[in-house]
């Protein structure tokens, strides 16, 4: 247990220094930093979906790779329309190296300890994305549009987060069965929903 413990800590570190520096940041980086971590969360999505056994687990990642490829998709035709040209940053730099340290921990993991450990990371991993979006993204954003982006993120991350503790609750209730009821059903990703007015 120990361990265990030991490990988790070391997974969700990576996490908060991916956001603890860089300064100066504009559209250019902050639309990277967009698609940046939203690639990082399908990776991990895809991953999920191929090793958990758990059906929360796996109907929650579906909609991480479904939702994020959105994100991505919206982010790139954003830029595209307001000419911004995408530039690489120490905040996307380290997303993608803790991401890709991230994926290799799970990769090493099975069964409960997989399940925990890609949970966990996500509690953690949305708490940090929604604070640097509200304190760091916004507040330097020059385009009206790209705002308004950053602004409509916060309705389906904060959505991610809470599912995502409550399913960590779920994991921490010993003997536990699977309930129909309490699973987290895959939400359709159809264009009259919240992630639709992220296509600007």
């Amino acid at each position: 247990m120990k361990n265990l413990i030991i490990l988790l800590a070391g997974l969700m570190a990576p996490v908060c220094s991916a956001f603890a520096e860089m300064r100066d940041i504009h559209d250019s980086h902050i639309a990277d930093v967009v698609i940046t971590a939203s690639g990082i969360a399908i990776e991990a999505g895809r991953l999920a979906q191929s090793k958990s056994s758990n059906e929360e687990i796996k109907a929650y990642a579906e909609r991480m790779v479904g939702e994020h490829t959105e994100v991505s998709q919206s982010a790139i035709e954003l830029v595209t329309k307001l000419k911004v040209e995408l530039q690489d940053n120490p905040i996307s730099q380290g997303l993608r190296a803790d991401g890709a340290i991230d994926l290799a921990r799970l990769q090493a993991l099975r069964g409960q300890e997989f399940d925990k450990a890609y949970i966990d990371q996500k509690v953690v991993l949305y708490q940090h994305v929604l604070d640097t979006i509200d304190n760091r993204l916004m507040p330097n954003a020059s385009h009206q549009e790209l705002k308004v982006l950053l602004y409509k993120l916060f309705a389906p991350f904060s959505l991610h987060l809470d599912d995502a503790q409550q399913i960590q609750e779920s994991l921490g209730k010993p003997d536990r069965q699977p309930d129909r009821k309490s699973q987290i059903p895959a939400r359709p990703l159809a264009r009259n929903g919240v992630l639709a007015e992220l296509m600007l």
